[in-house]
């Protein structure tokens, strides 16, 4: 049964469970009634429509009324009885037997497809005791499971409270939903914690609320896949043509992925710059997604150099690293990549997303799996990394993404006398020969203007 978010659908390997018990669970804010909303308002029909009881935890009439602001809600659902809101509160007052017997008439009336309680841990503060409670758990359970309807549960329980509640034992399915504190930002994240008799994406995955309901971005994490795939002959050219006779001649390996390392403002950008708009000459529309500059300050920069911002073949993606979520704009640049057809993407820079990732594990296998999704689609990816020495470098990347990368570039500055040179030198390049000398080159108005081979001083 689908949740109406196709990437939940997708870590749930198809959707929820049906003609079963989906328990949601989380602390209070963490939009438990929006996504039992969502499942209701995507699955129900005029034949099979869908129950939605409330118990003690909100009013029914609040909970529509904040549903009304969520574009999935329809009010012709409702007038037509594919949504039939009831309020259980007042029986459950009675007690737990008048609830079951409630619930009995609403199955034989309604013949619903689906069932939502919001909040079931109401009915523990009814139940006198935890036996009481647990036979109420099994008579309804009984009751559901004979109807052949999917039943959705939500509840305000943290995940360490899964050990002792007994709804955790009877649910066929539990997802977990969970605000946490990232040092100054808070972090939305769910988790599947069991799934009867079905495979799910494991792991924590990023999600927001928005007014279209649940916004899931699932963890990428991609393991190795050992399929066998063509990898293209063809070269890119970087777009500066001497740094091409140093990798051979012809540039890089179509599909490969290039790390570009330096310093602040040795021109790590416009090598990216280069590679992009030569593929717009060549028929490779291409893709900048950056963190630091918008698209007005981004025109000023490529128009400097004879470029234009509205060339059709080189897309800006720009986003803020304020409140930025990696597994989200990831997606977004893949949907672009597809949209555009993109075979060069240039990502400006490597610490902004490292920062937002938060994680240095999760962001080398975040690394690898954009690598690999780029590698067998045949995009060219090419990565920035700044690094804190002007001079004398100690290591490529504090991340250790370097191994990842089929090459590495590194530009330095070099003291000749009062003046900053700047150098470049190709470090690595897989399955191609390459010269590892190190060049003097200026930044002009046309861009890179490579000079000659540095000397050593004798």
């Amino acid at each position: 049964m689908s949740t109406g978010n196709k990437q939940l659908d997708a870590i749930l390997h198809g959707g929820l469970l049906k003609n079963a018990i989906n328990l949601i669970v989380g602390i209070p804010g963490s939009g438990k009634t929006i996504l039992s909303q969502q499942v209701a308002f995507q699955n129900a029909t005029q034949e099979r429509p869908a129950l939605y009881l409330s118990t003690l935890s909100e009013p029914l009439d609040k909970i529509i009324r904040y549903a009304e602001s969520l574009q999935f809600f329809d009010r012709e659902a409702i007038r037509e009885g594919r949504i039939v809101y009831e309020d259980v509160g007042q029986v459950l007052e009675q007690g737990l037997d008048d609830v079951i017997g409630t619930i009995d008439r609403y199955l034989k009336e309604i013949k619903p497809a689906l069932v939502v309680i919001d909040s079931f841990r109401a009915f523990h503060a009814m139940a006198p005791d935890a036996s009481y409670f647990r036979r109420f758990l099994y008579n309804l359970t009984r009751r559901l499971t004979a109807a052949a309807t999917t039943s959705v549960w939500n509840a305000p329980y943290s995940r360490a409270d899964a050990v002792d509640e007994a709804e955790f034992a009877v649910a066929d399915a539990i997802i977990a939903l969970d605000i946490k504190q990232v040092a100054e930002r808070e972090v939305r994240v769910l988790q599947v914690m069991k799934l009867r008799g079905s495979g799910f994406q494991s792991g924590e995955h990023l999600y927001r609320v928005t007014d279209r309901g649940l916004a899931v971005f699932p963890r990428l994490a991609d393991l190795q896949d050992e399929a066998r795939y063509e990898l293209s002959p063809e070269r890119s050219e970087s777009g500066i043509a001497a740094l091409d006779d140093l990798l051979g001649g012809t540039g890089y390996w179509s599909g490969a992925t290039t790390l570009i390392v330096g310093p602040s403002g040795v021109g790590k950008t416009l090598m990216g710059l280069h590679f992009l708009y030569h593929g717009a000459e060549v028929g490779e529309p291409g893709i900048l997604a950056t963190f630091q500059e918008n698209v007005s300050q981004l025109s000023r920069i490529v128009s400097s150099f004879g470029w234009s911002i509205d060339d059709k073949n080189v897309k800006m993606f720009s986003r803020s690293v304020v409140d930025l979520n990696i597994d989200e704009w990831v997606y977004d640049l893949l949907a672009l990549v597809e949209a555009t057809d993109a075979k060069r993407v240039v990502i400006d820079s490597m610490a902004d997303l490292a920062s937002a990732a938060g994680d240095t594990i999760r962001f080398r296998e975040w690394m690898f799996s954009l690598i690999q999704r780029c590698t067998r689609a045949g995009v060219s990816l090419m990565l920035t990394q700044e690094v804190a020495e002007l001079f004398h470098l100690n290591r490529i990347s504090q991340d250790a993404i370097s191994h990842l990368a089929d090459n590495v570039v590194l530009l330095q500055y070099l003291r000749e006398g009062a003046e900053l040179a700047r150098t470049v030198t190709v470090l690595k390049t897989r399955a191609m020969p390459h010269r590892p000398v190190v060049h003097r080159y200026e930044i002009t108005n046309e861009g890179f203007t490579l000079g000659d081979v540095l000397t050593p001083a004798p």
